[in-house]
């Protein structure tokens, strides 16, 4: 049994810790089979330490063996890797039990408690699991029906943004106003995908929470920004805690603004790749036969 989970890009602008969509971008994780000869792993693919997120995840959820895993997502770049590895694993472990069923809502539910917990918050790991766009209040998740089906660019440079660091720079209280703000964006956006009104996009992504003080932090995050929106993107934010920059674009479009966020210098001596990703509809999937444990 193998199990699929794609990346994710939280918040989306306004929706702190509460909107997600799946990326087209990609971890595969297997159980290591004891029986193999010499330990043989799948091709690319390498043993998770028992530190390894998926591990954790793996035996919170009751989970026995040792994972493997072979992984497109790159780690601390605010494309929920860690998320994508814990559902990963709670799913294997639920597969031991319950073969394909591990995917009923149920057991899926069960998935997304475990994770969430893991993670400290639901976005990411809801949207790899379900797919599409989500939004999540508790321990619900809703997917949000989409009119367009977009090219997500992503500019990724190579240094590493720690989740819990981001969120201290944060600032305390949130204004009243702002508060108000960024209520009025969330609901503009999910209404514009729905509706596939895409001229609101722009304002429907703006932030007043957690945005403004971790691009003030990051200068060339904030250029990436303002390139994809010089170029013609629909919308663009910072995805999860960074230091990755989203933004969406007709597909047709999506090689311009690759290129123009690609221009964008990350500065000290750094690098930055540009992925032409998609929206992922499926969320995670189970392949292969698998015989639950009796």
């Amino acid at each position: 049994m193998i199990v699929r989970v794609p990346a994710s890009s939280a918040n989306l602008g306004p929706g702190f810790d509460t909107l997600g969509l799946a990326l087209s971008m990609h971890a595969e994780l297997g159980l290591v089979d004891p029986a193999a000869p010499d330990g043989a792993l799948p091709e690319r693919a390498r043993r998770c330490e028992p530190t390894h997120p998926a591990s954790i995840a793996f035996a919170r959820s009751g989970g026995t063996g040792e994972l493997w895993e072979r992984c497109s997502i790159p780690s601390g770049r605010g494309l929920g890797f860690s998320g994508a590895a814990r559902i990963g694993g709670s799913l294997l472990a639920v597969a031991q039990r319950h073969g394909h069923a591990a995917l009923d809502e149920d057991h899926r539910a069960e998935v997304l408690a475990v994770t969430a917990a893991l993670e400290g918050h639901a976005d990411n790991v809801a949207a790899s699991l379900y797919g599409g766009v989500v939004a999540v209040s508790g321990d619900r998740v809703v997917r949000v029906p989409l009119a367009v089906d977009p090219a997500v660019v992503v500019w990724v440079p190579s240094f590493v943004t720690k989740t819990d660091e981001s969120r201290r720079v944060l600032g305390r209280p949130v204004p009243f106003d702002d508060v108000v703000f960024n209520l009025g964006r969330v609901a503009m956006l999910v209404g514009a995908l729905a509706s596939g009104d895409v001229g609101a996009l722009r304002a429907a992504t703006e932030d007043r929470i957690h945005q403004p003080a971790r691009l003030a932090a990051s200068a060339p995050c904030r250029a990436a920004i303002d390139a994809a929106l010089a170029a013609g993107a629909w919308c663009s934010w910072l995805s999860g805690s960074g230091p990755t920059v989203a933004a969406m674009c007709p597909v047709a479009e999506a090689d311009v603004l690759a290129a123009a966020m690609g221009s964008v210098d990350p500065g000290a001596g750094e690098q930055a790749r540009v992925h032409v990703l998609r929206i992922d509809h499926e969320g995670a999937v189970l392949e292969g036969p698998y015989t639950p444990t009796p």
